[in-house]
């Protein structure tokens, strides 16, 4: 079982940055792949951004942050980060961390086995 907590969101103006923390319980963080999702109001979760599992050597962003978000990884900490820069009243949402035992598919949720609470991102333009 792994637990997971995420930290780091808040209320930021348009252009801003934060990053988002999740913290993860357990032996065996280093053998999951991460990934951050988020889930606006009235839409579905969403992939934001994954990272493989052990040194993270493969990373995933979904189009809509490509440049402006970075992931990464702390095993050391059991630790995941999520960089957001340049932000957008259209990234507000909750944003969601979540551990997959398997390397395989990064988009779908369906393939991450545990789930932190989430963590709320507004962005005030």
């Amino acid at each position: 079982q792994v637990q997971l907590v995420e930290s780091g969101g808040g209320l930021v103006q348009a252009g801003g940055s934060l990053r988002l923390s999740c913290a993860a319980s357990g032996r065996t963080f280093r053998t999951y792949a991460m990934g951050w999702f988020r889930q606006a109001p009235g839409k579905e979760r969403e992939i934001v951004a994954a990272i493989s599992s052990w040194s993270g050597s493969r990373t995933y962003y979904t189009d809509s942050v490509k440049g402006r978000s970075t992931i990464s990884r702390d095993n050391a900490k059991n630790t995941v980060y999520l960089q957001m820069n340049s932000l957008k009243p259209e990234d507000t949402a909750v944003y969601y961390c979540a551990a997959a035992k398997w390397d395989s598919d990064y988009v779908s949720s369906r393939n991450y086995d545990y789930w932190g609470q989430g963590t709320q991102v507004t962005v005030s333009s």
